[in-house]
């Protein structure tokens, strides 16, 4: 099954997200903040990260200064969530694609099964 890691801070966020992924037969991994993702993504690497850009510890645009910085990391694909920026800002800054919270679920799977390949049995029963 396929690995997303969701890095958000907001519980209530975070869990519709997880739902969501899981309910299209994802695997949903879950970060708090940059620096929990950065060690996740080392102990199993996802298909690609759904970044918020405003939490604390670590935001969205330091883990994405450190996922460029390391090789093994560096080629995961981001999907950035925010709220607090324009998202053409945000795409513009850290050279990944951003769209505005609250989130477009169509618009997130859309871009999961792009990135990540559909999932077999989850996906057909959806369409």
């Amino acid at each position: 099954m396929p690995l997303v890691l969701i890095v958000e801070d907001d519980e209530e966020t975070l869990r519709m997200m997880r739902v969501l992924l899981t309910s299209w037969g994802y695997d949903a991994g879950c970060a708090r903040n940059g620096a929990e993702a950065l060690e996740q993504m080392r102990q199993q690497r996802p298909c690609l990260v759904l970044l918020d850009m405003h939490m604390p510890v670590m935001g969205g645009s330091e883990f994405r200064r450190r996922q460029l910085a390391d090789p093994e990391l560096a080629s995961v694909p981001i999907l950035c969530l925010t709220a607090h920026y324009e998202p053409e800002q945000v795409t513009a800054q850290i050279g990944a694609p951003c769209i505005r919270k609250p989130p477009d679920f169509r618009a997130i799977i859309d871009a999961v099964k792009e990135r990540c390949g559909p999932v077999s049995s989850g996906e057909k029963s959806r369409t």
